[in-house]
């Protein structure tokens, strides 16, 4: 079953706004002058890195900014509106397509009907206006059934597939739900989790996954606390291939083992402190890297980060283990800026092949289309952006051009 990567691009109004509590590059980066164009083209050539392996590729279209329905909501106009909600109306955070939704295929399911549910991102303000856009997008490009999101409360907080990982073994499939916090489970004390296990558990339901296919596992507080915000800051995994951090989970080896009762054997490596620790790992984003199968082996999609220090000699290490048969470096240096690597910015879709040829709206990559809209960031994206540019009439006037012009070109 082909694994199509769906790839979010951020919009015109890029910008680096501080707005993510927990996440550090977020935060050490608030309020710097962002550079739009640069960041969408770098997204545009991870998309071509891995389109060029042989790995379906697409791409989601940049949600509608400013969001002029919230501020007008919120009584504001975009010339009148305090910074801190400028700021959310602004936000392209929906270029990190990992937080979309959760998926499963028809072949997982119970009644063999695939899903999408898309996240409700409730942790966050800037990210609870995606929802409803999403799953409208969702809905017209992707040949799975697509369900609303789950109610926006924080006892209902849903991250999407950034906390979901789908394990394929020789003898099963199970889908590992990683929440942050439940009941009088042990909690961060520094950030607020943002994945229930409740909202998990929900997840699950919806997609109508057997019970014996799903494992709810507490990500370590002390992840949380050192800048994991999400699972995939310090674990990736593909079919039977895991790698994760050994501070990644609670009760990691009882997990772990239980997923090899299920699924057979796997391959897992587990990468001790000692080897790459807590903070490195976020502040690098080596476990944010995409993993992928390919005709040539297993490939390691990694942030440019990763190319000195504890990184670049645990890369080197898969490689002469054989986890791995080669790295890429990618240079995503705005989506590292805004605390999103590689992983971040895609959603693994598992599809049949007549369903990848359904795939709609002509977001379906080759090289010419990525080309077409490299042309087209260059024609309608600024250079560089600034907070206090955010009030400017013209911004908005832009961003409108650029995605009817985009549209246009989808058509075509």
């Amino acid at each position: 079953m082909p694994e199509l990567q769906l790839d979010g691009l951020p919009g015109p109004t890029l910008i680096h706004g501080g707005l993510a509590q927990g996440n550090l590059a977020s935060q050490a980066n608030a309020h710097a002058t962002s550079r739009p164009r640069a960041g969408a083209r770098a997204c545009l050539a991870k998309m071509r890195t891995v389109m060029e392996l042989g790995v379906p590729q697409a791409f989601l279209p940049p949600l509608v900014r400013p969001a002029v329905e919230f501020l007008q909501a919120c009584g504001y106009t975009a010339q009148n509106a305090p910074q801190d909600l400028l700021a959310c109306a602004n936000s392209t955070a929906f270029q990190w397509t990992a937080n979309a939704g959760t998926v499963a295929p028809a072949s997982d399911t119970r009644d063999g009907i695939g899903r999408i549910v898309p996240a409700n991102l409730s942790a966050l303000l800037h990210r609870s206006l995606e929802a409803t856009e999403r799953q409208v997008q969702l809905a017209r490009y992707v040949p799975l059934t697509v369900t609303a999101p789950l109610p926006s409360h924080p006892r209902l907080g849903d991250e999407g597939a950034a906390n979901h990982t789908r394990v394929v073994g020789p003898q099963g499939i199970c889908h590992v739900f990683v929440y942050g916090r439940a009941g009088d489970d042990p909690t961060p004390t520094r950030f607020i989790p943002r994945q229930t296990l409740t909202a998990s558990r929900a997840v699950a339901r919806l997609l109508k996954l057997p019970a014996e296919r799903c494992l709810f596992v507490q990500q370590l507080p002390q992840a949380i606390d050192a800048g994991a915000f999400h699972n995939d800051v310090v674990m990736v995994g593909t079919a039977d291939h895991l790698l994760l951090h050994a501070q990644a989970w609670v009760e990691q080896s009882a997990a772990l083992a239980e997923l090899q009762r299920r699924c057979g054997p796997l391959r897992i490596r587990e990468i001790a402190a000692t080897e790459v620790s807590l903070a490195h790992a976020v502040s690098c984003y080596l476990f944010n890297s995409q993993l992928l199968e390919t005709a040539n082996g297993w490939v390691l999609v990694a942030p440019a980060q990763c190319a000195e220090g504890p990184a670049a000699a645990m890369t080197q290490r898969l490689l002469d283990e054989g986890f791995i048969q080669r790295v890429i470096l990618v240079d995503v240096r705005e989506s590292m800026r805004g605390g999103g690597g590689p992983a971040c910015l895609r959603l693994r879709l598992p599809l049949t092949e007549p369903e990848l040829a359904k795939i709609g709206g002509g977001i379906l990559l080759n090289a010419q289309r990525i080309t077409q809209l490299e042309a087209w960031v260059d024609a309608h994206y600024r250079t560089t952006l600034t907070g206090a540019e955010l009030a400017d009439p013209a911004l908005g006037r832009e961003s409108t051009r650029a995605l009817s012009a985009l549209y246009q070109l989808l058509e075509s």
